[in-house]
């Protein structure tokens, strides 16, 4: 969707660059008040105030919308998801609010494994109708690009089917959110390669892999790389073989023991570490040091109830932090965009300009768009939000609700429903 739309009269705020913000950079945002934003065929082409605006007779044929004094903001990238998927898992909820743990109920046949035997016996049309209540729910909340993985096949059928349902998602004119789409065949090891991890790790990278890269199926690899799934070693493995072909890399990591995924993220130049809630100081310092997004997911230690990573530490230390949902139906069911704000806010202790950074080019930095997407400059996309408010403050406010009144993407007015 490309359109012709001028945005007046808006208090305009925005991040600005084309890669990800480190350190203190990440609260320096740019303001504009009494603001004008043009988008010509979906991409930014003035950014500035009203006086110095001149709409030339040509643009007569554009859109215009008079946001009366409400703030601007870039669109929301959510950059850690697993929205496709089949089947639910609340008997399980209940049983962590009973004591039990995630990996205790991992080890008895639920997790990660339930969702696979459910999302294996789905068709494509069940997988594609049931995620796109979730793109609808995400554009209402102001998200405009969403990063998706797969992961719940384990095996190669079912693994391009999630990937093939988000490529056709992509293309669907009722879909207002672009998919980034990540192959993460490493998310767990099926029942059926039970103790055979090496013979699994050959399956993936022999067999897997090289369909999903001549099928141009996926741009990431992702990895689970955890005490009990996939070791350092291991995922070092898989994941310079997807180098090798020519993948971008990212790692779950450090998010339930300190197992050293920070690190191997720096060593392997992966554009993004996530979950974080272990991470050692030279995790810390490495991700700094090489450029990688730590990528940090509040919802998910809320509904854990474990400690929140180190968000406050890792930017006092130089890194770039990104913040996602990790909606999936197991650690986090839920996509909510406010409740993130909050909690990162609230009990990370981000200011609420270091949070929107962190959810708009950060998050576009730990997919490669940072110079595409993530800040209301000339030449990006159009992709933007209008709060309810005129300032920006709202957003940990309203704690848990959606203060977004108006999703714009690629210069098209969203109809909320």
């Amino acid at each position: 969707m490309k359109e012709n739309l001028i945005i007046r009269h808006a208090h305009i705020v925005t991040p600005k660059g084309t890669s990800a913000l480190k350190g203190e950079q990440m609260s320096q945002l740019e303001s504009i008040s009494n603001g004008v934003i043009e988008i010509t065929d979906g991409i930014i082409t003035y950014v500035g105030t009203e006086a110095d605006y001149k709409q030339a007779e040509s643009k007569k044929d554009f859109q215009v919308l008079d946001v009366k004094g409400k703030c601007v903001l870039p669109g929301f990238v959510d950059s850690h998801t697993h929205f496709i998927f089949g089947g639910e898992r609340s008997e399980e909820f209940s049983w962590r609010l009973k004591g039990e743990s995630y990996m205790s109920i991992m080890n008895k046949g639920g997790g990660i494994m339930n969702t696979v035997r459910a999302t294996r016996t789905c068709s494509f049309e069940d997988l594609k109708n049931k995620s796109k209540i979730f793109l609808d729910r995400m554009t209402e909340m102001g998200v405009t690009t969403v990063e998706g993985k797969s992961g719940y096949g384990l095996d190669k059928d079912t693994e391009l089917l999630q990937l093939q349902v988000m490529h056709e998602l992509n293309e669907d004119p009722d879909v207002f959110v672009d998919i980034i789409t990540t192959f993460l065949g490493a998310h767990a090891l099926p029942v059926e390669y039970a103790g055979k991890t090496q013979e699994y790790i050959e399956f993936m990278n022999k067999e897997v892999l090289p369909v999903v890269k001549e099928k141009n199926l996926a741009e990431f690899v992702d990895v689970f790389c955890e005490k009990g799934v996939f070791s350092i070693e291991e995922s070092r493995q898989i994941l310079s073989a997807a180098k090798a072909l020519g993948f971008k890399l990212k790692l779950h990591a450090d998010e339930i023991v300190s197992l050293g995924g920070a690190e191997l993220a720096a060593e392997l130049g992966a554009f993004s570490a996530d979950h974080l809630l272990h991470a050692s100081d030279q995790g810390i310092k490495d991700m700094a040091d090489k450029n990688v997004v730590a990528t940090l997911l509040p919802l998910t230690a809320f509904a854990l109830k474990e400690e929140f990573a180190r968000g406050r530490e890792m930017i006092d230390s130089g890194c770039a932090v990104a913040l996602a949902t990790d909606l999936n139906p197991g650690s986090c069911f839920s996509g909510s965009i406010p409740l993130t704000i909050a909690l990162s806010c609230i009990y990370m202790k981000l200011s609420i300009e270091e949070t929107i950074t962190a959810l708009t080019l950060n998050g576009a930095a730990a997919i490669d768009r940072a110079d595409k997407i993530g800040s209301i400059e000339k030449g990006k996309a159009g992709d933007l939000i209008v709060l309810m408010s005129d300032d920006y403050y709202v957003l940990p406010y309203y704690i848990g609700m959606n203060t977004v009144q108006t999703t714009i993407k690629g210069g098209k007015i969203i109809p909320q429903n």
